[in-house]
């Protein structure tokens, strides 16, 4: 072969690797789960799944109940788009779907290596968000881990009890939390196919996302379904008793413009006028915390931090934290919190509002009112209730690290309820912010998760050491200017304010 042939081959032979390269990159990949074959796309480099169902569509005969598991499917199913988002209200319109149960799968490579799994739960007060709100390749890309991002029944269709007036219909106030023990079970048996271990799966969730995650985990219905716990600015502060639930309902009954709805009346109304009657229901400031999981003796049986602190809960590792001044955030959005009276009390704690008052009575002796009233509603929305569960669990002795963002300047805001967010998920906007701060912070919280996902526990490398919390010392990571572990003079709590941020047991009118 003359010496121009030979590189005519090698060129040839270059070219058909490259092309096989592309090729291989552009090929839609193809996993078989438990109810048949789905078929997802090549993003940015990895195997991205969307919109894959992990129930059956709960509507028709299955509005307001449990979730089933769905059918199998015999054609591939593309899973090439985001699924509807839950129905909700955006602004005067409302918006998704019922059929909204789905997850989306972000995995480095289809193979069988056993990564830790990252299963995300949104926020938005138990009424709004979605799983794709969350971009899932911020833990896959670069850190190789599956990562899993979920929808669930919001609002009425989530949370709703109906079980006090058809007992068909007991769990219907755990729709939301059942989904999410669904979407968990799913991933226990098929995460295997996708490079995942359903052996090391850690569930996280910031704000009704963390209060929902919390509501699962103290529900017996999940055990052995995950072994890591990731709280952010949430607790069981969401879940509430049987009496604040139907009167919750009876709210919305109201709103509809009729004292006299039956169950079967309210089972058989269109989406949008449960919307609408869900919107007068939720409207002001009291609407972040209407909603939530229920102690209806089926999937949570009693008060969830009894359960915590008993032989039954789960033995998981668990990773909690709050921000410094969480209330800044709905202060900025409505004026009324800057000086809050006992009317915009009453509608954002319900009964609780008088505990909370006295309070901010209290602290007005020695702060000006805009510090006082972001110190206590921080306290009672939020740290109080973090807390006291991390308190339980490591009673029990449940490993738990502690965290509380305090950096003044991690917003316009400060250390504002979220503001953890965009460090934890390592905002690619961070790595040219002019705040140097920013960026370390970035790399210090987004790792920390990243070594918590994949070792259970947030040490390792160069970062900062941080030590387990205790109830006698109390320290707690603190990601500052300098973060750094620190030991918390005082944990602060009112004996007298309930589990429930939320208590409606008075008529309702």
């Amino acid at each position: 072969m003359n010496k121009s042939l030979k590189i005519s081959v090698a060129l040839l032979f270059l070219f058909a690797v490259e092309l096989s390269q592309v090729s291989a990159q552009n090929v839609a990949p193809v996993v078989k789960t438990d109810k048949g074959y789905i078929k997802g796309l090549t993003e940015d480099g990895i195997a991205v799944f969307k919109g894959v169902p992990y129930a059956a569509p709960p509507i028709g005969a299955l509005r307001f109940k449990p979730p089933v598991e769905h059918g199998i499917w015999k054609d591939t199913l593309s899973a090439q788009k985001f699924g509807s988002v839950a129905t909700q209200n955006s602004g005067k319109k409302v918006v998704g779907s019922e059929d909204c149960l789905s997850l989306n799968i972000y995995t480095p490579h289809i193979d069988h290596q056993k990564r830790a799994v990252l299963v995300w739960v949104h926020g938005g007060s138990m009424t709004a968000g979605a799983g794709k709100g969350q971009n899932g390749h911020a833990f896959t890309d670069k850190d190789d881990i599956v990562t899993i991002t979920i929808n669930y029944r919001l609002g009425v269709f989530g949370f709703m009890y109906l079980g006090d007036a058809d007992k068909s219909y007991a769990t219907s106030g755990n729709n939301g939390t059942l989904d999410c023990i669904m979407a968990l079970s799913w991933i226990k048996r098929n995460i295997a196919a996708f490079g995942g271990d359903p052996d090391k799966v850690t569930i996280m969730g910031e704000s009704a996302g963390a209060k929902l995650i919390s509501a699962v985990l103290v529900s017996p219905k999940s055990k052995g379904l995950f072994q890591q716990y990731i709280a952010e600015s949430g607790s069981v502060q969401c879940v509430r008793d049987s009496a604040t639930a139907k009167n919750e309902r009876l709210r919305v009954v109201h709103a509809l413009g009729s004292g006299h709805y039956n169950v079967q009346a309210l089972l058989k109304l269109p989406a949008d006028s449960l919307m609408k009657a869900q919107a007068i229901a939720c409207s002001g400031i009291g609407g972040n915390s209407f909603f939530g999981p229920v102690e209806d003796g089926v999937v949570i049986k009693g008060n969830p931090y009894t359960y915590a602190a008993g032989k039954s809960m789960s033995r998981i590792k668990a990773l909690i934290g709050t921000n410094k001044v969480e209330a800044a955030l709905f202060m900025a959005g409505d004026d009324q919190l800057q000086h809050p009276d006992t009317t915009i009390l009453k509608s954002l704690f319900g009964d609780n509002y008088p505990m909370v008052y006295k309070a901010y009575q209290h602290e007005l002796k020695t702060h000006a009112p805009y510090d006082a009233a972001v110190k206590v509603l921080t306290q009672y929305m939020y740290q109080l209730h973090s807390y006291r569960f991390a308190k339980m669990l490591t009673q029990n002795n449940i490993p738990v690290w502690m965290y509380r963002l305090n950096y003044d300047k991690a917003s316009n805001l400060g250390a504002a309820h979220a503001m953890e967010l965009q460090y934890v998920w390592n905002d690619p906007q961070l790595a040219s912010a002019t705040d140097p701060v920013k960026r370390q912070l970035a790399a210090n919280m987004h790792q920390a998760w990243v070594a918590f996902i994949k070792t259970g526990n947030p040490n390792g490398g160069t970062l900062p050491q941080w030590p387990g919390y205790k109830n006698d010392t109390r320290q707690i990571m603190s990601y500052d200017s300098t973060s750094k572990a620190i030991g918390l003079k005082e944990v602060y709590d009112d004996k007298d304010f309930p589990s429930a941020v939320f208590v409606l047991k008075g008529k309702v009118r």
